[in-house]
């Protein structure tokens, strides 16, 4: 992190020792010295303090620092909404391809274990659109700019934007069309297992 040696500069600059300037901030000098080799990071209090000795602007006394906590954020977001939409899409694809070999296998539990991976899946859905409107982004496009940890101009974005009520419906009629298929030829599989 830059705000150590942020801290160190301005530190020599005005000649202070580690000392004076604990005391300056009301703290020991062995956590200016963690500060400032980057073992702790100050409180938002001391951060202000700080700044009205150096006589610096908060953002010019943690500068780079903050690019540094953006990133790391957008990694965390990043690697969520990841964790979520492959489990999501998992359970998606469990739910479509299982409901009558389980029916037919378990009865009336089988449809017990197929309604809990729904409701499991559903769940994930809604953290993924939770996400998804968090960041703003909806089509194919912006998910994939987002994923890949970048954003689109705002003429990209007007685009997409228009785009994204016709891309539901195609998703809903794509999604019933696979479903109808899907149910097909199970309900296939399983009339040639009874008539065996």
């Amino acid at each position: 992190m830059e705000l150590g040696r942020q801290i160190r500069k301005y530190r020599s600059e005005m000649q202070l020792s580690q000392e004076e300037l604990a005391e300056k901030i009301f703290v020991s000098r062995q956590t200016i010295s963690n500060w400032e080799n980057d073992k702790s990071y100050p409180d938002i209090r001391s951060l202000v303090l700080l700044s009205e000795i150096f006589g610096v602007s908060l953002d010019n006394l943690v500068k780079g620092d903050i690019e540094k906590m953006k990133e790391q954020i957008n990694s965390e977001d990043l690697t969520k909404f990841e964790k979520n939409s492959k489990t999501f899409a998992i359970l998606l694809a469990v739910t479509i391809l299982l409901p009558i070999p389980l029916t037919y296998f378990f009865g009336f539990v089988g449809i017990g274990i197929w309604f809990v991976l729904f409701i499991m899946g559903m769940y994930f859905a809604v953290q993924v659109e939770k996400q998804k409107k968090s960041f703003n982004i909806q089509t194919y496009k912006e998910i994939t700019a987002f994923t890949e940890g970048k954003s689109l101009n705002e003429i990209e974005k007007a685009r997409e934007y228009g785009k994204r009520p016709y891309q539901k419906v195609l998703l809903v009629i794509c999604a019933g069309a696979v479903a109808f298929l899907v149910t097909s030829i199970m309900d296939y599989i399983l009339k040639s297992f009874a008539g065996v």
